[in-house]
C-alpha cells in the first residue's frame, strides 16, 4: 500500500476527545497493552496529529502520528501499527518468518507467499483470515512489515504450504516509514529454531555466487521468487500469456497475441500503481495515455492496432465483460470514461510488477510521460439545407467531411452542371439548387454568380461546424460545435485570497491530477482538485494564488498546446509575479 508515494490531504492536531477516543479503540484493537504502555503510545500533552492521507492507489488512509513519528494506521475502520510501534512491542501480533533477502520484496509491494514462510518447531502462529499479522526475518523478532492474513493457519497447512500468506500493507524501508525518522529496525535475537534452520550467509546470493557449488543458491533464489506475488499466480485466458517482460527465443506466439499479452500486462500494471480511486470516473483516453503508455516497458511499444482488439473501447469490453476487473460508462455522449475498479479481484490482486517494469515506470513528474497535443482539425457536418449539393457524392445528412472534402465535392458539383461562368472563369453561376442552399431569400433576384471562394465559404457556413480530435493511437472523435479551449481564471477566496483555476484540460487529453501536481512543484502552492459544475467527468484544477504565467508556460512550452487553445494568459500580473 505504502510502495509509491501518497498524497497528504490534511495534518490537524488531535483534540483531547478525539486523543481519549484513539486510545480506547488501540486498547480494543490490541488489548495485551497494558494501561502503561498505552499511556507511552498516546501520552497526554505530547504533540499527537491525524494525517489523512490518499495512497497511490487512492485508498483513504488515516495516519496518527507522534513526535512525527507514524504509530498506527486506520484503513476501511481498522488499525494497524507501523513498524515502529512493533520495535517498541515486537510480540503485539503474531508473527510470520521469512529470510533476509525476501525483504527486499516486501518493500516493493509484494505479498508474502507461503513457500516463503519459514515454519518454527513450534509451528505457524494462530491466526484466521483477515487477522492483522506481522512478518519478520529469520533471527531477529523486530517485525519488518504488517498486513493482513490471506488464510487461516490451518488452511495454510492444509495447502501444502503454497499461495498467498501475508497480504502486505507496509514494510520497512516503505514510504510510511519514511514518514518518520527513517530509523532501523533493533537487533532482537530470535531464540526459536526452524524447521531446516539455514542461517543468513547460507541464504544471501551473493555469498553463494562465490561458492563452486551452486545447490544452495539455487535453493535461495527459488525461495526468493516464491516467497512474493509470482506471475505464476495470475491465470490469464489462453490468447493473453504474460511474458514476465521478456520474449524467450522459443516463443512460439504470432505478433498479435504478443501485443495482446503485453496490452493486457499495462492494463494491469496501470491499475496496480496507477490509477487512483479518488480520481474516477478517468477518461478512457486518459488512462490509455498517461497510465498504459507509461507502463509499456523499455524497448517495448505498446500499439492497440497490432491487437486482436484493435480497438480501445473492445478491449476495455472485454476487461469488463470477461475478466470483470472494471466498468465503462459513456457519461457523456461519445466519450467513454473508467468509472470503476474491482480492486479485488484475483487476476489484479495477483499481478506482480516485476523490477524492470518499476524501473520503466516510476511514478511520473511533470513531463515524464511524453505529452503530444492531439491533433485538432475543424470538419463539417452535411445539414438537410445543404444535402442536394452532395448528393452525387453519396454524402447524406450527418455525414462528416474535412475542408478540403467539401471543396472538392463542391467543385465536382459545379463542373457537371456546367456553372462556371463563360466570360470569367474565377465565378460560379447560381442556378436554383445552389440558390435554395446558399442564399438568403432578398439575395434571390440580386445574386446571379458568385466567386469561388464564396461559394466554398457560404457552402461551410450553412453546414453543422464540427470539430475533430486525434489522440495518438487511438481513433478520431468527432463532436458537434466548436471545442472548448482550456480556460484560465483568477477567482478571489475571502478577503484577499486569489486562487487561479483551470478547467477543459481533459479536452486535451491530460490528466488533471498529473497537471496539478506539476504546478504544485513548480509554485510551491497547494493545489485541489474540484468537480467542475454541470459536467460529470470534468474537474476543476484550483491552485493557490495568480499563477497564470505559471500555468501558461507549463501549457505553451513544456506541453506545447496551440495558444489558440488556451483562454485566459492575457490575466496574468506583469513580469510574471505573483498577486
Amino acid at each position: 500500500m505504502f510502495a509509491k508515494p501518497f498524497r497528504v490531504k490534511s495534518n490537524t492536531v488531535i483534540k483531547g476527545s478525539d486523543r481519549r477516543k484513539l486510545k480506547a479503540d488501540i486498547s480494543a484493537a490490541f488489548p495485551v497493552l497494558t494501561a502503561d504502555e498505552l499511556f507511552e503510545l498516546v501520552p497526554n500533552k505530547e504533540e499527537l496529529n491525524v494525517v489523512k492521507v490518499y495512497a497511490h492507489k487512492g485508498d483513504a488512509v488515516t495516519l496518527y502520528v507522534l513526535n512525527k513519528t507514524p504509530l498506527f494506521f486506520e484503513l476501511d475502520k481498522h488499525l494497524y501499527p507501523t513498524v515502529y510501534v512493533l520495535w517498541r512491542f515486537p510480540a503485539l501480533l503474531p508473527a510470520f518468518t521469512t529470510w533476509p533477502p525476501v525483504l527486499q520484496k516486501l518493500t516493493g509491494g509484494a505479498d508474502l507467499m507461503l513457500p516463503g514462510v519459514v515454519v518454527p518447531l513450534t509451528g505457524l502462529p494462530h491466526v484466521n483470515q483477515g487477522d492483522c499479522c506481522a512478518v519478520k526475518v529469520s533471527n531477529n523478532r523486530a517485525p519488518v512489515a504488517v498486513g493482513t492474513a490471506a488464510l487461516s493457519s490451518t488452511e495454510m497447512q492444509g495447502s501444502g504450504m503454497k499461495g498467498r500468506g501475508v497480504c502486505i500493507l507496509h514494510s520497512y524501508m516503505d514510504t510510511l516509514w519514511a514518514f518518520g525518522d527513517k530509523s532501523g529496525p533493533p537487533s532482537l535475537p530470535d531464540s526459536v529454531e526452524t524447521e531446516g534452520d539455514m542461517n543468513e550467509s547460507e541464504c544471501d546470493p551473493e555469498n553463494e555466487m562465490q561458492k563452486e557449488d551452486g545447490g544452495v543458491e539455487v535453493q535461495c533464489q527459488e525461495v526468493i521468487d516464491q516467497a512474493c506475488t509470482g506471475v505464476a499466480e495470475l491465470n490469464l485466458p489462453d490468447h493473453i500469456q504474460q511474458d514476465d517482460e521478456k520474449t524467450t527465443d522459443g516463443d512460439q506466439r504470432s505478433p498479435q497475441e504478443l501485443m495482446d499479452a503485453l496490452l493486457f500486462q499495462c492494463f494491469l500494471h496501470a491499475l496496480k500503481t496507477k490509477v487512483k480511486k479518488s480520481e474516477l470516473p478517468l477518461l478512457t483516453s486518459t488512462f490509455l495515455r498517461n497510465h498504459m503508455f507509461a507502463c509499456c516497458p523499455n524497448g517495448k511499444q505498446l500499439d492497440i492496432k497490432k491487437s486482436s482488439y484493435k480497438k480501445l473501447s473492445k478491449f476495455l469490453q472485454t476487461m469488463q465483460q470477461q475478466h470483470s476487473l472494471i466498468r465503462v460508462k459513456e457519461l457523456t455522449k461519445g466519450v467513454e470514461s473508467l468509472v470503476e475498479v474491482d480492486w479485488k479481484n484475483p487476476e489484479l490482486r495477483s499481478f506482480c510488477v516485476s523490477e524492470e517494469a518499476i524501473c520503466d515506470a516510476e511514478p511520473v513528474q511533470e513531463g515524464d510521460v511524453p505529452y503530444h497535443p492531439p491533433e485538432i482539425t475543424t470538419v463539417y457536418s452535411v445539414c438537410p439545407r445543404v444535402e442536394p449539393l452532395f448528393l452525387d457524392a453519396q454524402k447524406r445528412k450527418g455525414a462528416v467531411l474535412q475542408p478540403a472534402e467539401v471543396r472538392s465535392i463542391i467543385t465536382d458539383y459545379v463542373k457537371k452542371n456546367e456553372l462556371v461562368a463563360e466570360n470569367n472563369k474565377n465565378y460560379v453561376m447560381i442556378n436554383p439548387t445552389l440558390c435554395d442552399c446558399l442564399l438568403e431569400k432578398y439575395e434571390y433576384h440580386d445574386v446571379e454568380s458568385m466567386k469561388w471562394d464564396d461559394l466554398f465559404g457560404r457552402t461551410m457556413s450553412k453546414m453543422q461546424e464540427c470539430y475533430q480530435i486525434v489522440f495518438p493511437g487511438q481513433e478520431p472523435m468527432i463532436k458537434k460545435g466548436h471545442l472548448d479551449p482550456i480556460d484560465i481564471s483568477v477567482s478571489s477566496r475571502g478577503s484577499n485570497k486569489r486562487v487561479t483555476l483551470i478547467k477543459n484540460l481533459e479536452l486535451y487529453g491530460f490528466d488533471p491530477a498529473v497537471v496539478s501536481t506539476a504546478l504544485q512543484h513548480r509554485v510551491q502552492a497547494s493545489s485541489v482538485l474540484q468537480p467542475l459544475p454541470g459536467a460529470k467527468d470534468r474537474v476543476l484544477v484550483q491552485i493557490q494564488g495568480n499563477q497564470i504565467h505559471q500555468v501558461g508556460n507549463l501549457l505553451l512550452d513544456h506541453y506545447k498546446v496551440p495558444r489558440k487553445f488556451i483562454q485566459g494568459l492575457e490575466k496574468a500580473p506583469k513580469g510574471g509575479k505573483k498577486k
